[in-house]
């Protein structure tokens, strides 16, 4: 059994809360600190059905990278989606421990998941956004090397769409071997530029507009859109590994259920 509190604790120890973007609301959102746990799910977000799925394996805490409450809250009640999912964890006694824009940042979060799980090597950072605490820099988005240099956007696109598991991949061609990629899971379109500035050729992220495709086809880059997540769940494996080493006598696993929300024909 371990505490509420000291889980966040771990998690802020390799994820630093303090270095969240300012818009975002991670940490510790839900339940009592001193609540011991015996079971943690690690999903990506934290639905209903995931709330049922800690309820029905008796897990005390669900850690979570989307934060379960966002925007203000000023009601807790049936009668909203969020106020649903807020009754079914305190009804159930479960706590919500979420790490959004600084486990996106952090070494061995979402990111440095992404390029690994691409096959990327000489893995760098695409932006860095500072040093935390302990000297460690952190930024979001990743660089490095393809798997294997020379494939063209469309063989690409194919083999991303497989590692990751996508339902699709949207891409553009920009015209150029695929050799130096950057990834940002999730919506990281904007840093288009911080990857023509890293000289990538290729950049795959999530949730891109119709201009972005245009822009990055003028410029000689292969932008790519497999999908918001796809390029973020990589996350929750590695995180449920790193819970279990730090707590042995926990039992933690990754949700089951939770998976790509839509289809495609």
């Amino acid at each position: 059994m371990a505490a509420v509190k000291e889980i966040y604790e771990f998690i802020d120890g390799i994820a630093p809360f303090d270095t969240q973007e300012s818009f975002d609301n991670a940490g510790f959102l839900v339940g009592r600190g001193d609540r011991e746990v015996k079971k943690i799910l690690v999903a990506l977000d934290i639905t209903l059905e995931v709330v049922e799925e800690a309820r029905r394996l008796g897990a005390g805490l669900i850690a979570a990278h989307h934060p379960v409450i966002f925007s203000p809250v000023k009601s807790v009640t049936d009668e909203t989606l969020t106020g649903q999912v807020l009754l079914a964890l305190t009804e159930n006694k479960i706590a919500a421990v979420c790490a959004h824009t600084n486990l996106d940042a952090a070494h061995g979060g979402v990111n440095g998941c992404l390029a690994r799980t691409l096959g990327l090597s000489d893995i760098g950072q695409l932006h860095q956004a500072g040093v935390d605490a302990k000297g460690r820099p952190y930024g979001i988005g990743r660089v490095g090397t393809a798997h294997q240099p020379g494939l063209t956007a469309v063989e690409y696109a194919a083999y991303v769409k497989e590692k990751l598991g996508s339902a699709c991949v949207r891409f553009v061609d920009g015209g150029k071997p695929v050799s130096r990629v950057a990834v940002g899971g999730g919506a990281c379109g904007s840093m288009l530029e911080d990857a023509i500035a890293q000289g990538c050729d290729t950049f795959v992220t999530a949730d891109l507009k119709y201009n972005q495709f245009l822009d990055a086809r003028a410029l000689g880059v292969n932008l790519l859109d497999a999908g918001h997540f796809p390029t973020e769940n990589v996350v929750c494996a590695p995180l449920a590994a790193r819970l279990s080493k730090a707590f042995p006598n926990l039992e933690v696993c990754c949700s089951e259920i939770h998976r790509e929300i839509y289809g495609v024909v």
